[in-house]
């Protein structure tokens, strides 16, 4: 019997791709696919978070199914983060609020934080990762200037910025560093906002492919549904 992969496994630009491979978080943006599985639309709102694949032993039911949300997954944290998501508030509350307050400080005046609420957050990130119909936003930066997590494109493919070296990504994990001269300029994938934020202190979760020494910073990979 041959498996019907779901169009659901997301890479750095945001894309929605149809692949076996299995990731370590999920997302939502909403119902984005039809009665037949098919995606028809690339999102639906502007609360793009990135979830646990286990939360409090919650069944959720076969993924697509009509009335619910799209459930997409990614690599790990990092890829999410380029893709334009963030971290839920239920099944990640501590945190999602980390995140937050490391973002708001990178990017709000001090005196205007406390009025901000997470929708006026995501609002930003829209603008920032994503155009009409689909596309992806991307910046130009100095390689050598971007801080650990962020995810950038050189030669059509996705690299991670880690104290490793740039590592290429896949949806199966990365591979091992590529040596790239730090003064080169390259397109930056992940939003504007969050790489401030990683400026600031927050720190990425990768998949353990990446072979950090830090536990904190890997994620863990778990079985998820098709």
């Amino acid at each position: 019997m041959v498996t019907q992969h779901l169009q659901n496994r997301v890479d750095p630009w945001g894309q929605l791709r149809t692949v076996a491979s299995r990731g370590t978080r999920m997302g939502n943006r909403g119902i984005l696919h039809n009665d037949a599985n098919q995606i028809v639309r690339p999102w639906k709102h502007k609360r793009w978070v990135t979830c646990m694949l286990e939360f409090k032993q919650i069944k959720r039911p076969k993924p697509f199914s009509r009335g619910n949300y799209s459930e997409l997954f990614f690599l790990d944290e990092a890829t999410a983060f380029a893709a334009g998501h963030r971290p839920c508030g239920d099944c990640q509350k501590a945190r999602h609020l980390d995140f937050k307050e490391k973002w708001l400080a990178a990017n709000v005046d001090a005196q205007l934080r406390s009025a901000l609420s997470m929708d006026d957050v995501d609002i930003v990130l829209h603008a920032e990762r994503c155009v009409r119909g689909g596309g992806k936003t991307r910046f130009a930066a100095t390689l050598g200037e971007l801080p650990k997590g962020t995810m950038f494109e050189f030669d059509a493919a996705a690299f991670l910025v880690t104290a490793a070296g740039y590592l290429p990504w896949s949806f199966d994990g990365y591979g091992p560093a590529k040596r790239i001269d730090g003064a080169t300029a390259v397109t930056v994938l992940t939003p504007a906002s969050i790489v401030r934020a990683f400026e600031q202190g927050f720190v990425a979760l990768v998949h353990a492919s990446a072979g950090l020494d830090d536990p904190a910073a890997v994620a863990s990979a778990q079985k998820n549904p098709s």
